[in-house]
């Protein structure tokens, strides 16, 4: 897998194990979903970041659903998302299912405050 970090040394104020407990879940349900040839970016918003990946994407009708505990979409446990939805929550941000440019998934995380 490839990792695309477009953005130079920004600092998002955030619990820094919470937040790389968040990243190794989306970078792993990326490779999961997406083989071990997929990219994945990360790149910041107006309000936050994104991290999107060129793999298969989430099924319109399936985003909903995959922070719930238990979710999944093949053999895994149904808790990474999850967990993910946890982080986002405790620093009181916002989080978007979506398709990224490349059809893979994209999930924007909103409400971010950076470090100047």
């Amino acid at each position: 897998a490839e990792l695309s970090l477009p953005t130079e040394n920004e600092q998002v104020l955030a619990n820094e194990t919470r937040l790389e407990q968040m990243f190794q879940n989306i970078f792993r349900n990326a490779i999961e979903h997406g083989g071990d040839s997929v990219t994945v970016t990360v790149d910041t918003t107006t309000d936050g970041f994104y991290i999107a990946d060129d793999g298969a994407g989430i099924p319109a009708n399936e985003r909903s659903n995959v922070f719930k505990t238990g979710y999944s979409l093949n053999e895994g446990t149904g808790i990474g998302l999850t967990i993910v939805q946890q982080v986002v929550t405790e620093h009181d941000w916002n989080i978007h299912v979506g398709e990224s440019p490349k059809g893979g998934a994209r999930f924007e995380i909103t409400d971010v405050e950076y470090i100047t």
